[in-house]
């Protein structure tokens, strides 16, 4: 502990006017407030050259500051000088913190990320450079410096070196009440998906990205029970034509704009065949998307863009206690890997589990993140 000399009235010498001026409260409230930064600033630095490693010193400023001018600490209140707390030890760190290990935006290296404003909300769609007139609307398009539609509608993301999780909920649009709730209740690193048949669905995207929620967009595809299961008229069949296939997935990119990427919707047939995944891939590269499915895709990788896969759809059962230990499965295979990702649906019962699972995740040392974030490139 190292003391500070008292504080005492400047000798000045025989000249009034320094006198009168010193006898000023505000001028006298002033000059101490900057003896006090000056002599905490000066501390630091002499111990910094003296000592090995001088992280951290403890300055008792009881003494200084019982012989301080009263209303000291009103003079240097937020707005009117520098920062002083308000116990009798100043904590003064004589080097910068050192970055947390891992930390880092996720985009690719040279790429400069911009966080989220105060309030949270992502920037409204459609963005200057990134769309071109579709069939029904906007396409996605990748800008003429070379920047994706992925890397402008996804969700910044700040790694703290945490194992990390995330998870995609789907089926969002057609249901206006589950939709709302899903874009209101959960927090914004949560990623939603939206169904393309869904009415006003620009609204709906425009609504979850002023929550902080980056979108994906559903994909029907051909399930291995078609036509018993039939995901519409616009469903990726396995044995179409490469233009047919290109005209559906351009009506699908066009009814919206906002979204960062696709996820299938069904397609255990459809992802199963290397033609009919090669020519879906060509679309979502050229267009400068990401595609991140719910594990019925898993073994499917590269494509040159950003991929990934859920390990396992969190809802498969609807009740809470098996909801909950499909969430403690992804817990542990953060820990195991890193990272961990999951899907699911907007079912009530999912969407009040994750809630109240997302107010704990980070007391149990864990990130809750976008799946944007989880990607392969």
């Amino acid at each position: 502990m190292i003391a500070l000399p008292r504080l005492a009235a400047p000798r000045f010498g025989p000249f009034p006017p320094l006198r009168a001026l010193v006898a000023n409260r505000y001028v006298g409230l002033g000059a101490a407030a900057a003896l006090l930064a000056a002599a905490a600033t000066g501390l630091a630095l002499l111990l910094h050259a003296g000592a090995r490693d001088p992280l951290v010193v403890h300055v008792p400023l009881a003494d200084v500051l019982d012989h301080a001018p009263q209303g000291w600490r009103q003079t240097l209140s937020p707005g009117h000088g520098p920062l002083v707390v308000t116990t009798d030890v100043v904590r003064l760190s004589a080097r910068p913190l050192a970055p947390q290990a891992g930390a880092g935006w996720n985009a690719p290296g040279g790429e400069t990320v911009h966080p989220l404003p105060a309030s949270g909300a992502l920037p409204a769609a459609p963005i200057n450079g990134f769309f071109a007139p579709g069939p029904g609307g906007p396409l996605p398009i990748i800008a003429p410096d070379g920047r994706t539609p992925f890397d402008a509608y996804k969700r910044p993301f700040l790694s703290n070196g945490r194992p990390k999780i995330a998870l995609v909920i789907g089926g969002l649009g057609l249901n206006a009440r589950a939709t709302q709730a899903a874009i209101e209740t959960l927090p914004g690193e949560i990623t939603l998906s939206f169904v393309p048949y869904s009415e006003g669905l620009q609204g709906w995207v425009d609504m979850a990205r002023a929550h902080g929620h980056e979108v994906l967009l559903e994909t029907p595809m051909e399930p291995i029970d078609y036509p018993d299961n039939d995901p519409g008229p616009y469903t990726l069949m396995t044995d179409a034509q490469g233009p047919d296939t290109v005209k559906k997935l351009e009506w699908i990119l066009s009814r919206t704009t906002g979204y960062f990427g696709l996820t299938n919707y069904l397609g255990s047939r459809f992802l199963a065949s290397d033609r009919a995944y090669a020519g879906f891939a060509t679309v979502v590269r050229g267009r400068g998307l990401g595609f991140i499915d719910d594990g019925a895709a898993g073994r499917r990788s590269g494509g040159g863009f950003p991929r990934a896969s859920a390990e396992r759809v969190i809802d498969e059962q609807l009740s809470k206690t098996a909801l909950d230990q499909q969430l403690v499965a992804l817990e542990a295979g953060a820990l195991q890997r890193g990272q961990a990702l999951g899907s699911g649906f907007a079912y009530p019962v999912t969407l009040e589990t994750v809630a109240r699972w997302c107010q704990s995740l980070e007391q149990r040392g864990f990130q809750l993140a976008p799946a944007s974030a989880l990607v392969r490139r």
